[in-house]
């Protein structure tokens, strides 16, 4: 197989991947990488160590500081204490909150809205009023 093939396998799997976790297996947030295919994560307890990314994963799917993902525990090794086994995206995230296993301490506040990883509450978002305003002051 060849390696762009693999690279499609492997995202594929990712995207269709609605498999729940296991009684071990743990979702998480990444903080942020590490380098060398570590990430720091942080559980819904605030538990916070480094996971590793396995090799199936590498330079196919990337992760970013916010994103959720399914770990293992590992026996091996003092720092690393888990292998990521899925990365979640929001269609993930959506059917673990319909299963009802999703972590309360990882949901949204209802009255903020999410932009590109940030989120702005809806006071500092101006009113629909004032955006009709700056249009007929335009004119």
């Amino acid at each position: 197989m060849s390696a762009a093939t693999k690279k499609k396998h492997v995202f594929l799997e990712t995207i269709n991947n609605y498999s729940l976790p296991s009684e071990n297996q743990i979702i998480v947030r990444i903080k942020g990488p590490r380098g060398n295919n570590l990430h720091d994560v942080e559980t819904a307890t605030g538990e916070e160590f480094i996971v590793t990314m396995p090799v199936k994963f590498r330079k196919s799917v990337w992760t970013k500081r916010g994103d959720y993902v399914v770990v293992e525990p590992i026996e091996e090794g003092n720092k690393v204490k888990a292998e990521i086994v899925q990365i979640l995206n929001k269609d993930n995230i959506r059917h673990f909150k319909s299963e009802g296993i999703w972590p309360k301490e990882f949901e949204f506040k209802e009255d903020t809205v999410e932009a590109s990883g940030y989120s702005i509450d809806k006071d500092m978002l101006p009113s629909s009023s004032d955006e009709e305003n700056d249009e007929e002051n335009e004119d």
